[in-house]
């Protein structure tokens, strides 16, 4: 007996077939899935062996160069040092050898205001006096012109 075929039963063929190759499409997205998971995984794990020593050299390297630093940093603190220490020398025998230049040249500006307000006839105590201002006047000069050079 032949059975009667129907408009349903080719609905149900038809839902059948696309199933079928759903699941079969499926299948093998699945199964190339799984191979690049696969790679994926073979590439981690050989990149974990290679990278773990070169991190490890890296990290000793890191250590030798922040131990080469501390010397730097000691040698240029000990160079600051030496600077300061110079310095402080270098202004007390600036401050020996200015004191007398300065009274030199307030001596030397004052004798020749001196000599000049005598020629001119300003008398002694005129010359003295005018010699004693013209020292003092040159003398704070030099250590105005000494203070603004530093």
């Amino acid at each position: 007996m032949i059975a009667s075929f129907g408009w349903s039963d080719l609905a149900y063929l038809a839902l059948a077939v696309f199933l079928l190759s759903a699941g079969l499409a499926l299948a093998y997205g699945a199964l190339r899935l799984g191979g690049t998971l696969g790679r994926a995984s073979s590439l981690l794990e050989g990149t974990e062996k290679e990278l773990l020593p070169v991190i490890s050299k890296l990290g000793g390297t890191v250590d030798r160069v922040n131990g080469q630093l501390d010397k730097v940093d000691q040698i240029t603190g000990s160079a600051a040092d030496a600077v300061g220490g110079v310095d402080a020398a270098v202004r007390a025998v600036s401050g020996i050898v200015t004191r007398p230049i300065e009274k030199l040249a307030g001596i030397a500006a004052g004798a020749r205001h001196a000599a000049s307000s005598a020629r001119a006839g300003g008398g002694l105590r005129g010359a003295v006096r005018t010699g004693k201002e013209e020292a003092e006047r040159r003398e704070q000069d030099l250590v105005d012109e000494l203070g603004d050079a530093e």
